[in-house]
């Protein structure tokens, strides 16, 4: 047994603490879905185990390419960056002329003959935070001059952006704020900086003035403006009207966090699978705070995804590839800001978003994309503890 605990830590290389995080994440996600699906299998046929077994897989295949990512060596990441975020912006595309509409949204496809669903957004912001480190390494030396350094790649960002506004407005708003956080740190001048913000400003004012002035223009405007107004205090009326379910389904997660309590109460105690809406998904947090206690199940959540950033950065700093650091730094970001949104979503910080917990709410395709993310994290500390620097050919050439 010794031995092959020692085999397995010898495979697993890079930084041990986040091997530690997924795995925790990974385990708290088994025992939430199997305990909080019983009234997803009640409306099925009954069978739980069904979509444990099926979480158990994702997870398993998910395990399989962190494991396989994190073997490669980042600067092939970096080769990749501008053919992925091609094919995303393609994957969008088609996504919006032909994905299957849910809601009147458009965020899947169907891959033919295996029947298997994918949600392009997803790949999408994996491509375009590698792509906006690629860029960074690229234009190092442009970073100065706004229209040859930064504006190519606030270009790429917006074209990504805009394809998922559609049908996801909180994805292309936090990708966006994501994104514009890598320019920052990247070395994008204050100045600069600043103007982002007011054109980002005046974009959001934009876009509002559009959608109540042509709502058929953007078919799920009512939905995003309601949310916000009603977070707001704004909403009247109709609108009020609209809001009232989803204020409904936060009011019966602050229900099930209050029932939890400071301490455990331990695995399939939680009784708010019976009223909570989506407690496999998207209030899973909720439902762990009522099984796990406030103390353990939700500060000890946010710890972890704290601690995957600081992670992050403590690697980034000690990272000599401007690539290597922007990427871990990009990943680790969009992993925390993502499951912070879900967490704020429960005890009412932020307005309804439908952002799953990243490595723990009940899914596929972010499960996947978000163990490769972690994959590529992994691979970062990996050369970074091995000390083994990546080529720097054309890190301050424009290509």
């Amino acid at each position: 047994m010794n031995e092959l605990l020692a085999g397995i830590r010898q495979r697993l290389e890079g930084d041990r603490v986040l091997w530690g995080i997924a795995l925790v994440l990974t385990v708290a996600s088994l025992v939430t879905v199997y305990s909080a699906i019983s009234t997803l299998a009640y409306k099925a046929d009954g069978n739980s185990a069904k979509f444990l077994f099926k979480q158990m897989a994702l997870l398993t295949g998910g395990w399989v390419v962190m494991f396989g990512v994190h073997r490669i060596h980042f600067k092939y990441f970096g080769k990749l960056a501008n053919a992925l975020f091609v094919l995303a912006i393609a994957a969008l595309i088609f996504t919006y002329l032909f994905g299957t509409d849910i809601n009147d949204a458009r965020r899947w496809i169907k891959i033919p003959f295996i029947g298997l669903t994918v949600q392009t957004s997803d790949f999408a912001k994996l491509a375009l935070v590698l792509w906006v480190a690629r860029q960074l390494q690229v234009r190092a030396g442009f970073l100065d001059d706004f229209w040859k350094g930064v504006a190519p790649i606030l270009g790429g960002i917006l074209a990504i952006c805009v394809l998922i506004l559609p049908s996801d407005f909180s994805t292309s708003a936090m990708l966006g704020a994501i994104c514009v956080t890598m320019l920052f740190v990247g070395g994008v001048a204050w100045k600069h900086m600043g103007a982002i913000a007011l054109g980002a400003l005046g974009g959001i004012f934009m876009l509002y003035g559009v959608g109540k002035a042509a709502p058929e223009a953007l078919p799920r405007f009512g939905t995003w403006a309601s949310r916000m107004e009603s977070f707001a205090g704004f909403a009247t009326g109709q609108e009020a009207a609209q809001t009232s379910a989803e204020d409904y389904q936060i009011e019966l997660a602050q229900v099930a966090i209050h029932k939890g309590g400071l301490f455990p109460s331990g695995p399939a105690s939680g009784t708010s699978r019976n009223f909570l809406p989506h407690p496999y998904s998207d209030m899973i947090f909720a439902f762990i705070v009522e099984e796990w206690g406030a103390i353990l199940g939700g500060l000890g959540l946010v710890l972890l995804y704290l601690a995957l950033l600081f992670r992050a950065s403590r690697t980034a700093i000690k990272c000599e590839s401007a690539f290597g650091r922007n990427l871990i730094l990009g990943l680790g970001l969009m992993i925390t800001v993502q499951a912070l949104v879900n967490m704020g979503v429960s005890v009412r910080l932020f307005p309804t978003t439908g952002q799953p917990l990243p490595l723990v709410s009940y899914g596929g395709t972010s499960l996947l994309f978000t163990c490769l993310s972690i994959g590529m994290m992994l691979a970062v500390t990996r050369v970074v503890s091995l000390g083994d620097a990546p080529a720097t050919s054309g890190a301050n050439t424009l290509t």
